[in-house]
C-alpha cells in the first residue's frame, strides 16, 4: 500500500468518527446531556479532527490539488464547505443558549453541508464556481 492510499484511508476514517461523534454528541445533547460531560467525548473530536485535518493536508501535498487554484476550485468550495459545516456544527452543539429550533436548523444545514461536500469530493465538479 502506498503513502497515497494510506492517508486517503485515514482521512477517510477520520471523516466517518468525525460525523458519527456529531451526530452521537447532538443525540446525546437532547436524551442524556451528561453523557457529554465524559470525558473522551470532551477530547476525543479535537483529536479525530487533528487527524482529519493533518491527513487533508497530507492529500493536498501528495496529489498537488490545491484549494484556491483555478482547476480545482471543487477544493476551494470544499474547503469553504468544511468552514460552514463547522460553524453549524459549533451552533448545534455549543455551550452558548440557543433555542432547540436553532439548534435543530443548524445541525440539519451541517448535515446538508457534508453531503454537499462529499458530492464535490466524489465528482469533482464545482457547484459554484463553475
Amino acid at each position: 500500500m502506498d503513502i497515497y492510499q494510506s492517508v486517503s484511508y485515514l482521512h477517510i476514517a477520520s471523516v466517518w468518527t468525525s460525523i458519527g461523534l456529531f451526530v452521537l454528541r447532538f443525540f446525546w445533547l437532547y436524551s442524556n446531556p451528561t453523557l457529554l460531560q465524559r470525558r473522551w467525548v470532551r477530547i476525543a473530536p479535537h483529536i479525530i479532527d487533528t487527524l482529519l485535518l493533518a491527513s487533508g493536508v497530507a492529500l493536498i501535498l501528495i496529489t498537488h490539488f490545491y484549494p484556491f487554484a483555478e482547476e480545482q476550485s471543487w477544493l476551494t468550495e470544499k474547503l469553504f464547505g468544511v468552514i460552514i459545516y463547522i460553524l453549524l456544527g459549533h451552533i448545534a452543539l455549543g455551550k452558548r443558549t440557543r433555542s432547540h429550533k436553532i439548534r435543530w436548523l443548524a445541525f440539519i444545514f451541517a448535515l446538508v453541508c457534508i453531503y454537499l461536500i462529499f458530492q464535490l469530493t466524489h465528482t469533482k465538479l464545482p457547484l459554484l464556481m463553475g
